[in-house]
């Protein structure tokens, strides 16, 4: 597989893997199995029936915790020491084949880069938990659930398209999450003042 190929894997399984990471694993596995695609580096490990298997249980489990408000922000305070160090394992892996301060550089980098989506995940869905009504939650979801397996499904074909939507993803996350805690502090303060006055 070409640099860009291999750049684009790397980048779009980090990236997805702060989103969610059995979704994204279980796609790569499936077009790894089905679509007969030559994973780069050392990427192919996800072909693996057992790993494909564990991480399609893992997202239907994933599935629903992430649709109950409350459930889901825990789930997700659990998985920032899951899917963080997954998305740079990742990104590391898909650089398997190039030397190893290339492979240090892509490990750091990749956790970079799912520490960036699943912080903006991870503050939205908190902002999201404090309106009243369930189906912000649930819409929520489902689109970080399309996100996820529709980036891995078009990865290998369209490496440029994903390298360029991380990269915007990633700038977006830099301006969107210290928005969304001051947001959330100012509701955190209303609550407080609201609770203090009674």
């Amino acid at each position: 597989m070409s640099f860009i190929g291999t750049l684009a894997l790397a980048m779009g399984s980090s990236w997805v893997s702060g989103i969610n990471l059995y979704a994204g694993v279980a796609t790569l596995g499936l077009l790894g199995r089905f679509a007969h695609l030559n994973l780069p580096g050392d990427l192919n490990v996800v072909t693996s029936w057992w790993v494909i298997g564990v991480a399609i249980f893992l997202y239907c489990v994933e599935f629903f915790a992430d649709k109950i408000p409350y459930v889901d922000s825990v789930w997700d305070a659990i998985h920032t020491f899951i899917r963080i160090p997954a998305g740079a394992v990742l990104a590391a892996t898909a650089f398997g084949d190039f030397d190893k301060p290339v492979q240090v550089v892509a490990f750091l980098l990749g956790g970079g880069i799912a520490l960036s989506s699943h912080g903006a995940k991870a503050a939205t869905r908190v902002a999201i938990n404090t309106i009243p009504e369930p189906v912000s939650n649930t819409a929520a979801s489902l689109s970080e659930d399309v996100v996820a397996i529709g980036s891995m499904a078009l990865a290998p074909f369209f490496p440029v398209l994903v390298i360029v939507i991380v990269a915007l993803a990633v700038i977006a996350s830099l301006i969107i999450v210290p928005r969304i805690i001051k947001y959330f502090r100012s509701v955190v303060m209303r609550v407080r003042n609201l609770v203090s006055s009674e």
